[in-house]
């Protein structure tokens, strides 16, 4: 809604910029009152036009410059505005002969406001013009300039369009001039270090909605002699060529450097007709290129990775926001204790409690190392995705599970702890007392930890109603505050276990060990086993039947190695040696781990998985083409984010997205499914994400026609709740 408004509000800016040529004149014809020189104020800005030089020569290109001083939390914009606002742009009124040039623009901020990314200008800024003067001009005439300024300011919050009449009295004198001891030196700067051109050769080339553009020569050709740049990004002169908001990633080369990035809408509809124009700013320096379509250029990659230069903007520090999102992060770990995912981990916990329900001191500590297992795996999980962010990088909450390697260790792990719940093999036999016997889960606080650790690894993809907005608004709050979102969020999953672990009335309650201990370890052993069969679906998902082949192998494997680790065990607790299962033990175990490394090692498949229908409702892959194709032909458009890895996602795959009724709605509205699978890591989805404020899968987002913003769906779906929302589409 704030995009129409900014978009209405530019309409009316650009319908009486294009009027304001002709009114002028007509004013000047009737004799009205010129504008006088000097600033001109408003409550946003103030602009003034003001020289470069004390006086310009006869026949000679003076330098004139619109001085912005900006008001604070407000901004102007530059040539490409970027994702909203617009262009100052400048309607002259000058003597006869006098010319005035095109804008020398400086390099750009970038300001990235939630998911949008403009590029322009805060505090004060000079906007130098070339003016030519006629020979014929007499030393001694004062030449009267005069401009309107059409500038649009914004805020985070609105978008005021302002018209400013500028005017300067230039002397004219011969010789050369000194600066003009007022802003000469700053106007001068301006155009010393705005970009342009500089001998670099540019090749851009458009695949799968991606732009990637290759640079060498001219100045980069330095960083052949040590002077490499460190990070790059690239300003296009036009909008919609780039997805502005998007992560810039890049490489450095002996020679140049490349770039990529998604594509724009523009670019993505028509393709690459002709060359694409714009700044390559690095921190080496700035330049005009303007890339070619072609093959990538020799030279510009393989000396390592750039970063893509942005400072995060320092945004006051909002505790209510923060107060806000650490609160629905400790409810959504409360609620991530419910999720499917995690049930896996209930099981082992469960099998905890039992053990240590009669031994208060027992059950205190492992209470409190299954939090610190919990709060040290969501540590490392968030920093490692807020330094890759930091870095370049288009990654999101649930990142590690993208990873087939990961997947494959997952899931072997999960089957290694099944074989210990059922008794195949015993951890820590030897430190458990006699009333546990070799039948013992992972030995004290370290198994605490490590469950906490497994809790982390395997929940944190389930996004629950509640972690969505609190790790969306994380992911854009300063690196501290962020962490402690995380923290909050791992303090929720942890919670009921503590306070269980730390009532003796609760414990009390439990029957006391005794033979239904071994039973009920026996059976828990299943959950971890569903666990194992799903992540081996997974994986299966972001490979391939070779690969998969492979996995299954080595799970194989693994559970023969175990068991003669079991055989091992049990001749050792019979004071027998049992050197030889123990030595087949370790041959077949350390087999299973190679045999896993080339299952995931082994090439994925071409692409990620592609769209597929779910019961009746047919879907088709997400693009931003095909949103705007459907709603260019007046189709409404249901979105579902989603990875086989998200067990959320696939209850409402099964549920409301395989519904009938919700097939039959979609088809009376003459509505597309989408489907934008995150399965495997895509940059694309990445960045969708993060437009809409999340951090990771599920989301649904309906678009209408005519409507410039989708509706957003909630994260537990209901058919009526799809139903609903077409049919209120056109409300």
């Amino acid at each position: 809604m704030r995009l129409l408004a900014a978009l209405l509000v530019w309409l009316t800016f650009a319908a009486s910029a294009a009027a304001a040529p002709s009114a002028l004149d007509e004013a000047l014809k009737a004799g009205a009152a010129a504008p006088s020189a000097g600033p001109q104020r408003t409550e946003r800005i103030e602009a003034e036009l003001v020289p470069m030089s004390a006086w310009a020569a006869p026949g000679s290109t003076a330098i004139v410059a619109v001085r912005q001083k900006i008001q604070p939390g407000w901004h102007t914009y530059w040539r490409n505005q970027g994702d909203s606002g617009g262009p100052t742009t400048l309607d002259w009124t000058l003597p006869a002969g006098v010319k005035a040039g095109q804008i020398v623009w400086p390099l750009p901020e970038r300001q990235r406001l939630q998911g949008l990314m403009n590029y322009g200008y805060s505090d004060a800024v000079f906007l130098p013009v070339p003016v030519d003067i006629p020979a014929d001009a007499r030393p001694g005439q004062t030449l009267r300039l005069k401009v309107v300024a059409h500038v649009f300011v914004c805020s985070d919050q609105m978008c005021v369009p302002e018209d400013l009449d500028l005017a300067l009295d230039l002397q004219v004198q011969d010789g050369a001039a000194p600066l003009d001891p007022r802003h000469g030196a700053a106007i001068q700067s301006v155009i010393q270090s705005a970009p342009r051109l500089a001998g670099i050769e540019a090749r851009a080339q458009f695949t799968d909605g991606q732009l990637t553009l290759s640079a060498t020569g001219g100045p980069l050709a330095e960083i052949a002699t040590g002077a490499a740049p460190t990070w790059a990004y690239f300003f296009p002169f036009e909008g919609g060529v780039i997805d502005h908001a998007a992560v810039q990633t890049g490489q450095r080369g002996p020679d140049g450097l490349t770039l990529s990035v998604a594509a724009g809408r523009g670019l993505s509809a028509e393709g690459l007709t002709g060359p694409i124009a714009g700044i390559l700013a690095t921190n080496l320096g700035a330049w005009e290129i303007s890339a070619t379509p072609g093959s990538a250029l020799p030279g510009a990659t393989g000396a390592g990775a750039l970063t893509s230069g942005e400072t995060p903007a320092q945004a006051p520090v909002d505790l209510a926001a923060f107060a806000q999102a650490a609160l629905f992060a400790l409810l959504g770990g409360l609620i991530l204790n419910l999720m499917p995912c995690v049930f896996p981990i209930l099981a082992m916990k469960a099998a905890a409690l039992s053990r240590s329900a009669h031994h208060p001191g027992e059950a205190r500590r492992d209470g409190l190392a299954f939090l610190v297992g919990v709060l040290t795996t969501f540590l490392i999980l968030a920093g490692a995705l807020l330094a890759l962010r930091a870095g370049g990088q288009a990654l999101g909450w649930g990142f590690q599970l993208q990873s087939p390697s990961v997947v494959a260790g997952l899931a072997l792990l999960m089957l290694a702890v099944a074989l210990n719940l059922s008794g195949v093999f015993h951890i820590g036999a030897g430190l458990q007392g006699a009333g546990s016997g070799p039948m013992s889960r992972l030995p004290g606080a370290l198994g605490a930890f490590f469950t906490g650790v497994l809790a982390v690894v395997v929940a944190a993809p389930c996004t629950a109603p509640f972690m969505a907005f609190a790790l969306g608004a994380a992911l854009l709050m300063p690196w501290p505050m962020a962490l402690a979102v995380f923290l909050m969020l791992g303090f929720g999953l942890a919670l009921p276990y503590v306070l269980i672990s730390l009532s003796p009335g609760l414990l009390a309650r439990l029957p006391r060990p005794g033979p239904w201990m071994e039973g009920l370890r026996n059976l828990l052993a299943f959950p971890m086993y569903g666990a194992a069969l799903w992540l081996v679906w997974v994986f299966a998902r972001q490979t391939g039947g070779d690969a998969l082949a492979l996995l299954f192998a080595a799970g194989l494997m693994l559970a023969l190695g175990l068991w003669l680790a079991g055989r091992f065990q049990a001749a050792r607790a019979l004071g027998q040696g049992g050197l030889l299962p123990g030595l087949a033990a370790l041959g077949v175990l350390v087999l299973a781990l190679g045999l896993a490394g080339i299952a995931a090692r082994s090439a994925p498949l071409a692409g990620p998985a592609s769209a597929e229908p779910s019961g009746p409702l047919a879907s088709q892959p997400w693009s931003p083409e095909a949103v705007q194709t459907a709603l260019a032909e007046g189709r409404p458009v249901l979105v579902n984010f989603t990875a086989d890895w998200c067990v959320t996602c696939k209850i409402n795959e099964s549920t409301a997205l395989s519904s009938r009724r919700t097939a039959e709605t979609l088809k009376t509205h003459d509505a597309v499914y989408l489907v934008a699978d995150w399965t495997r890591r895509d940059d694309a989805i990445t960045g969708e994400l993060e437009r809409h404020g999340r951090s990771g899968v599920p989301l649904y987002l309906l678009y209408t026609p005519g409507r410039p913003e989708p509706r957003i769906l909630p994260q537990l779906l209901t058919e009526g709740v799809i139903i609903d929302a077409l049919g209120a589409k056109k409300s």
